[in-house]
């Protein structure tokens, strides 16, 4: 239950933070997914947000 706790605050962070992190290469991953459907831009960013989750869980086990 922890992990799912800790993928989505990476997703939100990720969401929230969205064009900052593009600029340094997240969103770009392979895993990360971007498609149009019926006239919207749909981004799954999967592989950054297990990034993101793993640079947080490893944040939190040093505190």
């Amino acid at each position: 239950m922890r992990w799912l706790i800790v993928f989505l605050l990476a997703f939100l962070v990720f969401q929230g933070l969205a064009d900052w992190l593009r600029r340094i290469g997240l969103g770009r991953l392979p895993g990360d997914f971007s498609f149009r459907f019926r006239g919207r831009e749909w981004h799954l960013p999967i592989a950054s947000s297990l990034l993101l989750s793993l640079i947080a869980m490893a944040i939190g086990a040093l505190i």
